[in-house]
C-alpha cells in the first residue's frame, strides 16, 4: 500500500531511484520539477488555483511551492499554514517540507488546525476550560433516540449518526434538518422529521453534560473568529499564507473557517480535482473549487495532466471513464496524458457468480506474487465493505497474506510500541547489551534488538496475527536500512530520535500483504495492481444512487478506483450472487464502450475513448448452469454463503456427527500449527461442520462440499477422508 504520491522516508530521485540529501538551496529544490509544476512552485503571490489530475505530483508540487518560498526567504516558515484531510496526507506532507529543508511549517487537517486555535483562544474568548471532546458521538445519539421514543439499531445508529454529522457541516440546525434535506435531494435512512428530533435531543444533551464533538470543533472556531475581531486579528499576523490540498472535498463549514483564516487577503492557494469529488455524503462540495476564479478573478490557475503513476493503457480508460460524463464537474474535467511506458492492457472478466469472482481473482493475484509483483503492491478494491468477507475467504484459501484497509495505525501497533520500547533501550544502555556485543552497522543492531520481538530472517508462512506483527517489524528494519543509506553516521539513537518523529507525523513504512478496500479508503493510495471487483449494475452505480449527480459520482469513484493503479488493472463482475443463481446482473453501465463487445452510449459516443483491454470468461462462468441451491432439509432457496456450504438453513436440524466434528477440529489444530497459519486458513468451522454432516466417502463426495476446492483436496483431502473413515494418524502438513 502506498500513499498517491511518492513518499519514503527520504526523497529520491524519479528517475534514479536513489536517496539523496535535502536541496543545497532555493533553486535547487524546483530541480526535478516539470514545467507546470515548476510554474506552480514559483506562483507565491496572490490566489492560485491548482488543477491536478489523478497521479501527477501535486503533493510534490505544493511541497516544493512552500519549500522554495521558504528557503528563497518570501515565506517565513510559521507564517505558512498547509491544509488537507487525513492526518495520513498531514504528515506526509510535514516530513516532505522538513526533507526540502522547511521544518518549522504547519501542516495539519482543518479538525487539528482548528483546536489548536480553540484550546488557546477558549479562556480568553469564554473563560474557563474548553469542553471535553466527545470520542464517538455514536453512543450518545443513541441516547438521544431513546429519550425521543425512537427504536434504532446499529445500523440505524450508524446512518443517523451520520446525519448529524452531515448536517452540522452544512450548517443546517437541527430544526432546518428536514427541509435541507428535501432541497438537497438527500436520502435520508428514516423519516427526517425524527432525525431532527433525534438531532435537537443530541446537542442538548452535550450542553447539558458540557462536551463538545469533532464537528463543534469547526463551529466554535468559526463562532469564535466571527464575534471576536481581536482573536480573529491575532490569528492572521501568524499565519499569512494559506495551501489547501484536496479542495475538492471542502464542506460548507471549512470554506467559512478558510475565509475566517483569510480575512480580506488572497494569500491562498487551493490544490484540487474536481473529477475526484466522491465525498458528497460528507458534505464536501466541488463548487468551491469550480468556482475559485469567479471569487478570485486575477487567480493564477496551473493544470497538471502529466500522469506519472499510471501507464498509457489505464490513463487510456481512465480518461475513457471521464469523457462520458456529465454535468459541471465533467465540463471541468482533465485530460491525462501518460508519461510511463506502455503497460499491459486492462482485463475484463465476468464470472457466474460472486465465490467465482473471488476464487478467480485470488488465483491472478497468486499468479502476480509469483511472477514477482509484491503483496503490498496489489489491491482488491469494491464499492461496499460488506463485499470484503468473500474475497478475505479466497485469499486466505489461496494462502495469500492480505490486511483490510482503516485498520489501526502503524505506530500505535502493539508490537510496534514494544519494539520501539526495546530500541529505546538499546540505544540508551547498548553498550552494556550482551546482545549487540561485536554488532557494529546499524541495520545488524535492530534485526538483533528486533529478534528479542519475534522477528526472523524468514517471514511466517500464510497470514493472520503471526503474520501481521512478524510484517510491522520487518518495516521497521526495512526502515533502518533505508536510514544508514541515507546517513552512514546513523546511530541506534539517531534512528530512535527518526522513529519518534514519524510516529508524530503518523507516516508509517509499508506493510506486506494485498489490501482490501473500499473504493472511498482507497482515494489518496496507489498500488502496481489494482483489481477491481463486483462492477454491476446496482452495486456500481450503487442502487440509492437516483438522480444524475448521484450516479455521475458513482462514476468518479470508478475513475478513482481505476487511477489508483500503476501497472495491472482488472475489472471484474459476476452474472449472479451465488453459485446456481440465475444470471440476472449486468455489468456497470460506465464501462459502455470501454470494454470489447460493449456499446459506446448514444448521448456521449463521440467522446467515447474506445474498447481498453478485453474481455474474458472466468473459469466458473464457463461451467453449466446449475439450479439453485436448496436447503436439503426443507428444500427452501438458500443465498446466505454459509447456509449454502451447510446446504441447509441454519436453523434446520442438523444430522452432524459430533465425534467427527470434534476429530476434524482436532485434525485442523493440528495442521495450523505446522503451517504456522490460523486455523480458518485450513478449513472454516463451516466448512469443517458440512463435512462432519455429509460424512464423504470419496473424493469426489469431498469436492463437492462448498470451501474444499482442488487445492485443498489435493492438500489435505486424504487426511479428511481418513479421519471421516474412522482411520488413525493423519498426513502431516508437510508430507504432500
Amino acid at each position: 500500500m502506498t500513499a498517491a504520491t511518492h513518499s519514503p522516508l527520504f526523497p529520491r530521485e524519479s528517475d534514479t531511484g536513489q536517496i539523496v540529501a535535502p536541496p543545497r538551496d532555493a533553486d535547487a529544490v524546483l530541480d526535478g520539477l516539470d514545467p507546470e509544476q515548476r510554474e506552480v512552485a514559483t506562483a507565491l503571490h496572490g490566489p492560485v488555483c491548482v488543477l491536478a489530475g489523478a497521479g501527477t505530483g501535486k503533493t510534490r508540487a505544493i511541497t516544493h511551492r512552500i519549500a522554495y518560498g521558504v528557503r528563497a526567504g518570501i515565506l517565513q516558515p510559521g507564517s505558512v499554514l498547509a491544509v488537507t484531510f487525513t492526518n495520513r496526507a498531514a504528515g506526509e506532507m510535514r516530513g516532505r517540507l522538513r526533507q526540502l529543508g522547511a521544518g518549522g511549517v504547519q501542516a495539519r487537517t482543518f479538525h487539528s488546525a482548528a483546536l489548536r486555535q480553540l484550546q488557546f483562544f477558549w479562556p480568553k474568548a469564554v473563560g474557563g476550560e474548553l469542553p471535553r471532546l466527545l470520542e464517538r458521538k455514536v453512543q450518545l445519539v443513541a441516547e438521544a433516540a431513546a429519550r425521543c421514543g425512537i427504536r434504532l439499531d446499529r445500523n440505524e445508529l450508524r446512518d443517523v449518526t451520520g446525519e448529524i454529522e452531515w448536517a452540522k457541516v452544512t450548517q443546517t440546525v437541527p430544526a432546518d434538518y428536514p427541509a435541507a434535506v428535501a432541497k438537497s435531494v438527500r436520502e435520508a435512512p428514516r423519516d427526517p422529521a425524527e432525525i431532527g428530533q433525534i438531532y435537537g435531543m443530541y446537542e442538548q444533551l452535550k450542553r447539558d453534560r458540557s462536551v463538545i464533538d469533532f464537528e463543534d470543533v469547526l463551529l466554535l472556531t468559526v463562532g469564535i473568529l466571527q464575534d471576536r475581531h481581536d482573536i480573529a486579528d491575532q490569528i492572521r499576523r501568524q499565519y499569512q499564507h494559506f495551501v489547501v490540498d484536496e479542495y475538492q472535498d471542502v464542506s460548507p463549514l471549512q470554506q467559512r473557517l478558510l475565509d475566517l483564516w483569510l480575512g480580506d487577503r488572497e494569500s491562498l492557494c487551493v490544490v484540487g480535482d474536481a473529477s475526484q469529488t466522491i465525498y458528497s455524503f460528507t458534505g464536501a462540495t466541488p463548487d468551491h473549487l469550480l468556482n475559485f476564479r469567479t471569487r478570485h478573478p486575477g487567480a493564477t490557475v496551473v493544470k497538471l495532466v502529466r500522469d506519472y503513476r499510471s501507464t498509457p493503457q489505464v490513463v487510456h480508460l481512465a480518461n475513457g471513464l471521464l469523457n462520458q460524463a456529465r454535468g459541471r464537474a465533467a465540463e471541468h474535467r482533465l485530460e491525462l496524458i501518460s508519461q510511463r511506458d506502455p503497460g499491459p492492457e486492462p482485463v475484463h472478466t465476468e464470472y457466474a457468480d460472486e465465490p467465482a469472482e473471488a476464487e478467480g481473482t485470488a488465483r491472478r493475484i497468486r499468479d502476480l506474487i509469483a511472477a514477482g509483483v509484491p503483496a503490498g503492491e496489489i489491491a482488491v478494491l469494491y464499492r461496499i465493505n460488506a463485499q470484503s468477507e468473500v474475497y478475505e475467504q479466497a485469499l486466505a484459501d489461496a494462502g495469500v497474506p492480505y490486511q483490510l484497509r482503516g485498520a489501526e495505525r502503524f505506530f500505535e501497533r502493539q508490537e510496534v510500541r514494544e519494539a520501539g520500547a526495546a530500541l529505546r533501550g538499546a540505544a540508551r544502555f547498548g553498550g552494556n547489551d550482551s546482545l549487540l556485543d561485536d554488532v557494529v552497522e546499524l541495520p545488524s543492531q535492530v534485526r538483533a534488538v528486533l529478534s528479542t520481538k519475534g522477528w526472523t530472517t524468514e517471514p511466517p508462512t500464510g497470514s493472520g496475527a503471526v503474520r501481521d506483527r512478524w510484517e510491522s517489524l520487518a518495516a521497521l528494519v526495512r526502515l533502518a536500512e533505508d536510514f544508514v543509506r541515507a546517513k552512514p553516521t546513523a546511530t541506534l539513537a539517531d534512528l530512535v530520535a527518526e522513529l519518534d518523529e514519524r510516529a508524530a507525523a503518523q507516516h508509517a513504512p509499508t506493510v506486506q500483504g494485498v489490501t482490501l478496500a473500499s473504493l472511498h479508503a482507497a482515494k489518496g493510495l496507489e498500488w502496481d495492481a489494482v483489481f477491481l471487483v463486483g462492477l454491476t449494475e446496482g452495486m456500481m452505480p450503487i442502487t440509492y444512487a437516483k438522480t444524475d449527480e448521484q450516479v455521475e459520482e458513482e462514476r468518479r469513484l470508478l475513475y478513482v478506483g481505476v487511477t489508483r493503479a500503476r501497472s495491472h488493472l482488472s475489472l471484474s463482475w459476476a452474472l449472479s450472487r451465488s453459485p446456481g443463481g440465475r444470471a440476472s446482473r449486468r455489468p456497470t453501465r460506465f464501462l459502455n464502450g470501454l470494454r470489447a463487445g460493449s456499446a459506446v452510449p448514444a448521448a456521449r459516443g463521440a467522446g467515447a475513448a474506445g474498447t481498453g483491454g478485453s474481455v474474458e470468461r472466468g473459469g466458473a462462468a464457463r461451467r453449466a448452469r446449475r439450479g439453485p441451491v436448496l436447503c436439503r432439509v426443507c428444500r427452501k432457496t438458500l443465498t446466505d454463503a454459509g447456509e449454502m456450504k451447510l446446504m441447509r438453513c441454519e436453523d434446520c436440524p442438523s444430522d452432524m456427527d459430533e465425534a467427527l466434528y470434534q476429530r476434524l477440529l482436532d485434525w485442523r489444530a493440528d495442521q495450523a500449527e505446522q503451517l504456522s497459519q490460523p486455523a480458518w486458513c485450513v478449513f472454516t468451522d463451516k466448512t469443517l461442520m458440512a463435512i462432519a454432516e455429509a460424512a464423504p466417502g470419496s473424493a469426489g463426495e469431498l469436492a463437492g462440499i462448498s470451501g474444499v476446492g482442488s487445492r485443498k483436496l489435493g492438500r489435505f483431502g486424504a487426511d479428511v477422508l481418513a479421519i471421516c473413515a474412522g482411520e488413525e494418524g493423519a498426513r502431516g502438513a508437510g508430507d504432500d
